[in-house]
């Protein structure tokens, strides 16, 4: 049985963790590097960094932060925000990351999937999706780049699937209604998208309590489910996630 991972969830914007609601009203929460080291240290199965401003002001990620965070941890180290060609791509990669994550960039110029994963593997390359309730399309579900401030025309299905053809070796799928709420993940689109591709599956935005996680993976069909919030303020540990999963009969990794 392959166990479900959790994911925590760095948003970060010149130099500092910050934390909103639907994208809105961030505030500070701390410093990325020791924040990184700290869930570490507690036994997160992987990390998300993205620099949360570097699409929307068109410009490259920090690199340094970047380098700065992967020094303090051996686990798998996802980076996203303003990667736009497959040599920025190598240099989040050199930089300590395992995994690179492309949204805005991927909407506008989709060949950057099939060239980082011709280059680099599919499993380096991430597709991040950022969707929202949209009853004009298709699935239901729209896609929303530039950090929530820019709607497209793509369905979120056939974009998923899209990215999947393309290379794409994961996609982390937040929900802009439910990021930040607290109130759940969004099961609906990620039930539609985790049954819709043949790729791993990060669940993103809503998390509020350890049952949220076990609702996504359950019923969603998650294969991942991504924390900020909860694990931010110290609602929860990433122990304590894992403990109310394992009492569930959900496969997690130890801690």
């Amino acid at each position: 049985m392959l166990r479900k991972r959790i994911v925590v969830c760095l948003d970060v914007k010149d130099g500092r963790t910050t934390k909103g609601i639907r994208f809105q009203n961030n505030v500070d929460v701390g410093d990325p590097v020791a924040m990184a080291r700290r869930y570490y240290e507690e036994g997160v199965d992987e990390l998300v960094f993205y620099d949360i401003t570097a699409s929307s002001e068109r410009r490259q990620i920090r690199i340094e932060t970047v380098r700065r965070v992967a020094e303090q941890i051996f686990i798998p180290f996802s980076v996203g925000g303003g990667i736009s060609t497959v040599e920025e791509m190598r240099e989040v990669l050199l930089a300590g990351a395992e995994k690179v994550s492309v949204n805005s960039a991927a909407v506008r110029n989709p060949s950057i999937i099939a060239g980082g994963a011709a280059l680099y593997g599919s499993q380096c390359v991430v597709l991040g999706m950022d969707v929202a309730r949209d009853p004009s399309k298709p699935c239901g579900y729209g896609v929303v780049i530039d950090g929530g401030r820019t709607p497209t025309d793509l369905d979120a299905l056939a974009w998923a699937r899209k990215a999947e053809s393309l290379g794409a070796g994961e996609i982390v799928l937040n929900s802009i209604d439910a990021d930040g709420t607290r109130d759940g993940y969004e099961l609906t689109v990620t039930g539609l998208v985790s049954r819709g591709v043949g790729i791993p599956v990060v669940a993103s935005g809503g998390a509020g309590a350890p049952e949220h996680l076990a609702t996504v993976f359950q019923e969603a069909g998650a294969d991942a489910a991504l924390v900020a919030s909860i694990v931010h303020d110290g609602s929860w540990s990433i122990r304590a996630l894992k403990e109310h999963l394992a009492a569930r009969g959900i496969a997690v990794r130890s801690t």
